[in-house]
């Protein structure tokens, strides 16, 4: 199984500190927030990993290399100016992917999730992790119905973590090269009934401004 990291994200909430350095290698505990990612990753039975950028690309081509100081094989999927939003960023990155499910795993998060239980994955098209709301965004995204994705209906909401399991064809729509999000592909799998997943109660942070990143930086330290 292999697994995608995304990292084509401008980071525009994180600037200035995007302006110069891509979000994904801003710095948590001392170590980079993908390099977090890599090391559980690579601890969980991981070998082949591929990273799609954009903005400041090559920083990020240049910090990783070949993934070979993590015991990973690591290939880039680049994209142009922009990116191509999550959905046009994995539906292009899909040659490298192969034809077996992969996880997707957000660069910008920090989650200790164990990957392992992800390793050869027999879910469906689809099935995401989802975690409890923060408190930038406390009406969620979804429900769970057991392990069937829905919309709220009065129900428990929670938050997509950014981390999922993707079978190829959830992609086959889109076209490659063209800019799309996910959100659509999801709701077309909720009406369908097909969306699953499960929820994730342990540490998770949506790095995505300077004072998150430093509260997290303050916690990994202390540990």
């Amino acid at each position: 199984m292999k697994a995608m990291i995304l990292a084509a994200g401008r980071g525009e909430r994180m600037r200035p500190l995007t302006d110069q350095t891509p979000k994904p290698l801003l710095q948590a505990g001392g170590k980079a927030l993908i390099v977090w990612h890599l090391e559980r990753l690579a601890a969980a039975g991981f070998k082949e990993i591929v990273v799609n950028h954009a903005h400041l690309g090559g920083q990020i081509e240049a910090a990783l290399g070949d993934g070979s100081a993590w015991g990973l094989s690591i290939q880039y999927s680049p994209e142009p100016p922009g990116a191509l939003e999550t959905a046009g960023g994995i539906a292009k990155a899909l040659p490298l992917l192969g034809d077996e499910a992969f996880l997707v795993v957000n660069g910008d998060v920090y989650c200790d999730i164990d990957f392992g239980r992800f390793f050869r994955s027999t879910a469906g098209n689809a099935h995401l992790v989802m975690v409890p709301n923060p408190a930038h965004h406390d009406n969620g995204d979804f429900s769970l119905d057991g392990e069937r994705v829905i919309y709220a209906n009065g129900l428990q909401t929670y938050t997509y973590s950014g981390i999922a399991v993707f079978a190829p064809t959830f992609f086959a729509a889109v076209k490659p090269g063209s800019i799309m999000k996910l959100r659509p592909l999801l709701d077309a799998a909720i009406a369908a009934g097909t969306l699953t997943g499960e929820r994730h109660t342990g540490r998770w942070v949506d790095v995505g401004t300077p004072q998150r990143l430093a509260e997290l930086d303050q916690e990994l330290r202390n540990v």
